[in-house]
């Protein structure tokens, strides 16, 4: 989330990232410029503990970036918080980074043997140190030159004095919308990774930031350059099926008129005879209605979900089965006893959370239980910014969807095909990543995480 212009930035960007909450509960931080000097304020944690009103007053200036982490690449800890800020010789810079480079292992080990000293482990200090080591002479063409060596996926946010500079990769993998306000005769300008963040501060949503684009934000107004050589599209389709808020609008669509509609194309592909439609909440509601509303069934909330449950607690050895499971989701028997139940849900990923769901409804009495799932079979991690298990870890990679549902001890089990789920779109494939499902990676590498060929991207830069 960043902001420019606007006499409040950092109290901006603090309600953008408390929008914005459920891309990252890790850790937080803002960085903001007064003309003068940069302040920062990183902490782990969520944002309304981290950021108290004293706080807030400490972080002056009409700019301002921020930052939501969950750990996807480098470890849980305060050095990997960010924004990053860092002392240059054109200034201090600060920097946020939402997305993986999947070349990061390279060049850091290229960094490394020409003398750069890492103080974290996350691979956005990669694109700091190769700022640093660029012999450009300006900083927007060390920017530029240190991204066209970047693979996989990218949307930044960089702050200076003077200036904030946003900046999204080449294929557009990770989400990034421009918006603006008006305060007086000032017009300032929002940068944030979702449409929600923009309605809480009453922004006016403008446009994505397009794939490949850098735009900066300074004395003179808005500018925009596209310095990279066009490449395929390979805007994340889960983004749509889970990570996404529902009312932000992405891609040029609305997250929950997508979500209900890959319901209904479930419901049409995998309809089964049964009494009742129950979401697994929240992220399962959306796709339960539309399921509920092609299939004819009554929708009820069969699984009521605690909105309180707290990064951590202690779990009892073995005195309450599934404990993890019950202090989030409670049955109700009442609503599911003697009835057959089609339970929805987003995914499966390792298999152990719908197998407990599946016994907490019939603990509850429910006589059948069918799942359906609104997105294919997952069969591969993502390596460009979402945090999956490993291959070995995803039971849709080794296993049939009748051994899965065996495992999850349901009496029926049914995904939605990889076709459906693009039902929204009439079918239109391209310029989305599915890796997930299908194994097809924009982007391919080896084990090591290394870059062994890039899809076409390579190709149209050496042309």
């Amino acid at each position: 989330m960043g902001v420019f212009g606007h006499p409040e930035a950092a109290n901006m960007v603090y309600l953008g990232l408390y929008a914005l909450q459920h891309r990252g509960q890790e850790s937080s931080g803002i960085v903001s410029s007064d003309g003068k000097v940069l302040v920062s304020h990183r902490q782990m944690g969520l944002v309304a503990d981290i950021f108290k009103e004293e706080v807030i007053k400490r972080l002056e200036g009409a700019s301002a970036i921020g930052h939501n982490r969950y750990s996807t690449t480098g470890q849980s800890h305060i050095k990997n918080v960010q924004p990053f800020v860092v002392e240059y010789v054109q200034g201090p810079i600060a920097i946020s980074h939402n997305g993986n480079l999947v070349n990061a292992g390279v060049l850091r080990d290229e960094l490394e043997a020409s003398g750069s000293i890492f103080q974290s482990t996350s691979d956005t200090e990669v694109i700091i140190h190769l700022i640093a080591t660029s012999r450009e002479t300006t900083l927007m063409g060390r920017i530029v030159e240190a991204l066209s060596r970047a693979r996989g996926a990218y949307s930044l946010l960089f702050l200076t004095l003077d200036r904030m500079i946003a900046a999204r990769d080449p294929m557009g993998f990770r989400p990034l919308v421009l918006g603006e306000f008006k305060s007086g005769r000032t017009r300032g300008f929002v940068v944030a990774s979702e449409t929600c963040a923009l309605d809480l501060i009453e922004a006016q949503y403008l446009r994505e930031v397009e794939p490949g684009e850098i735009i900066t934000f300074g004395p003179k107004g808005m500018e925009s350059l596209k310095p990279f050589p066009p490449a395929p599209h390979a805007k994340c389709i889960f983004e749509y099926i889970y990570f996404a808020r529902p009312d932000s609008n992405l891609y040029g669509r609305n997250v929950y008129l997508v979500r209900k509609e890959l319901g209904r194309q479930l419901a049409r592909e995998n309809g089964v005879e049964a009494d009742l439609v129950t979401p697994v909440p929240d992220s399962g509601v959306p796709a339960a209605i539309g399921y509920a509303e092609v299939s004819g069934l009554p929708l009820e909330f069969g699984l009521i979900r605690n909105h309180y449950v707290g990064r951590t607690f202690i779990e009892p050895q073995e005195s309450i089965r599934h404990f993890g499971v019950k202090i989030k989701l409670n049955a109700q028997r009442e609503v599911l006893e003697g009835k057959r139940v089609v339970v929805v849900d987003d995914s499966i990923v390792r298999g152990t959370t719908s197998r407990k769901i599946v016994r907490m409804l019939r603990d509850a009495g429910a006589k059948k239980v069918h799942m359906r799932i609104s997105s294919p079979p997952t069969i591969g991690p993502c390596y460009y910014g979402i945090d999956t298990p490993t291959r070995s870890e995803l039971i849709a990679s080794a296993s049939s969807v009748e051994e899965i549902r065996k495992f999850i001890d349901a009496d029926s089990l049914g995904y939605l095909s990889h076709e459906g789920m693009y039902g929204f779109l009439d079918g239109r494939t391209q310029g989305f990543c599915d890796a997930c499902f299908s194994g097809n990676y924009p982007v391919h590498f080896d084990d090591e995480g290394h870059t062994r060929q890039l899809h076409l991207f390579d190709a149209v830069q050496q042309r």
